[in-house]
């Protein structure tokens, strides 16, 4: 969880729309945007508006109810933008990929190869 030492994060000065980001969506506690190195045609991040987390583990033992939330985004998006087709992706941790260490969800679509 986040220590008062440390800065916002990047997501959470997007929230607060101190950096610009394209929001397709966003709730009370939850933004989604577009992500700004897409890895797919449809490439957006759902995160919640809280640093409280700073992973999917972390998030779903505090706040089932939000993780939820972040779910149904994802699935709203892809049902606007791919046919409800989707991968949700959560990196946990440095050696997964996660970079930004407050929990958030990458939703992909569309070209999309296994």
């Amino acid at each position: 969880m986040s220590t008062e030492t440390e800065s916002p994060s990047i997501f959470s000065r997007i929230v607060a729309r101190q950096i610009p980001a394209t929001i397709v969506r966003e709730t009370d506690r939850v933004i989604a945007f577009e992500d700004i190195a897409p890895q797919a045609p449809v490439h957006v991040l759902v995160v919640p508006k809280t640093e409280q987390y700073r992973d999917v583990v972390e998030l779903a033992a505090g706040d089932p109810g939000l993780m939820a939330e972040i779910v149904d985004t994802a699935r709203s998006i892809a049902e606007e933008r791919a046919d409800g087709e989707f991968r949700l992706i959560f990196n946990t941790g440095e050696n997964a990929g996660q970079t930004v260490f407050h929990v958030h969800a990458h939703v992909l679509a569309g070209g999309l190869k296994e």
